[in-house]
């Protein structure tokens, strides 16, 4: 049965509707978790759907939760703004250099501070945390933060998307380049996660369902796509809050069980510390180019947003019985919308120029 107009336009409003109150409901989640972690908890441990005889067959939730926003994320790609993109590649090739060189300037400095700190691995945890972070592509979101700023959305678009399909490549190198920084078991756990995400994870996890979303977009015709997309789109932002609340839970629910209150203001320092820098290499590398104020926006977001849900899987699925490192994380992911929120409410705007979409 097709949509019709006065359902997809209901459809719309409550995506937008969803939209303008994204931040109040990732606070929201994170409160859920923090009062309620255990529904979060049972997610977050893949559970089983009975099969009988005492078999079940294992439920990813995060990982499928992750692939839905992504999928979302590629289904709305317009491919005629691409192709404008890639004909002046200046900005996407900018924004790509800085997505993958800022970590390797930016954690040393950090990892120089917590190494004098007392903490007897050296900050080695809020480390491997912050590595986990930054050597994730773009996060998808980035493209919601530009819309709302009246950024330059095929800039935005091209930098999630090429940062994404680079990830196979560019995560790994990233991951083992910082991994000396660690000491004892954090070193040989990054170095063996290096090796994983190179042989599939980024791939399989990060890239399959960006590109999936792209074929199908390119595939479906037109009337059936409005329809997938009024679909697609507000079930995957109620699926992004489902996964902040899943991994909240890992994170927040281990701490109400063993309140740990210098942890947290060291992870909140850190994460503070390092979302601050990304976003200000990103703006001055804006400036330094000359670059169009859209464009700039756009260059300065791609920098500080980084995937923190991809980066919360990978960390779950690589160091399982740490659930307290996931505090650095959720702090960056709610820091870097607050960042980005600064971001696109202080730009100038022009009004000679629409949005390009």
């Amino acid at each position: 049965m097709d949509t019709t107009p006065a359902n997809r336009d209901g459809t719309d409003r409550t995506t937008a509707w969803l939209r303008r109150r994204l931040g109040r409901a990732v606070a929201l989640a994170y409160l859920l978790a923090l009062v309620l972690p255990a529904p979060g908890l049972w997610l977050r441990h893949a559970p089983a759907l009975p099969l009988g005889d005492g078999a079940g067959l294992p439920l990813p939730v995060s990982s499928s939760l992750l692939g839905l926003v992504l999928f979302s994320a590629g289904l709305q790609v317009p491919a005629h703004a691409l192709g404008r993109l890639l004909r002046r590649p200046r900005a996407l090739v900018a924004g790509l250099v800085l997505h993958m060189t800022a970590p390797l300037l930016i954690i040393p400095l950090v990892a120089f501070v917590l190494h004098r700190s007392p903490d007897a691995d050296g900050g080695s945890g809020l480390l491997t945390a912050m590595i986990m972070i930054v050597a994730m592509p773009v996060a998808a979101g980035a493209t919601v933060w530009t819309g709302k700023g009246q950024g330059d959305q095929p800039t935005m678009v091209g930098l999630v998307l090429v940062s994404t399909l680079l990830s196979p490549l560019s995560i790994p190198v990233t991951v083992e380049a910082l991994a000396p920084l660690l000491d004892g078991g954090y070193a040989r756990t990054m170095t063996a996660a290096g090796h994983t995400l190179s042989g599939g994870f980024a791939l399989t996890g990060v890239v399959g369902p960006c590109a999936a979303g792209v074929l199908c977009r390119l595939v479906v015709p037109r009337h059936r796509l409005n329809r997938l997309l009024s679909t697609v789109v507000p079930v995957a932002l109620a699926g992004s809050l489902v996964l902040t609340y899943v991994n909240a839970s890992g994170a927040l629910g281990s701490f109400v069980a063993r309140p740990r209150p210098l942890l947290l203001a060291a992870a909140l320092a850190v994460a503070a510390v390092v979302c601050a820098l990304s976003f200000a290499t990103g703006r001055v590398a804006g400036r330094v180019l000359r670059l169009d104020p859209s464009v700039s926006s756009s260059l300065t977001l791609a920098c500080g947003m980084n995937n923190s849900s991809a980066g919360a899987v990978l960390l779950t699925t690589t160091l399982p019985d740490k659930p307290h490192l996931l505090l650095p994380v959720l702090a960056y992911g709610l820091l870097q919308k607050t960042a980005a929120n600064r971001v696109v409410r202080t730009r100038p705007r022009r009004s000679s120029r629409p949005d390009a979409a």
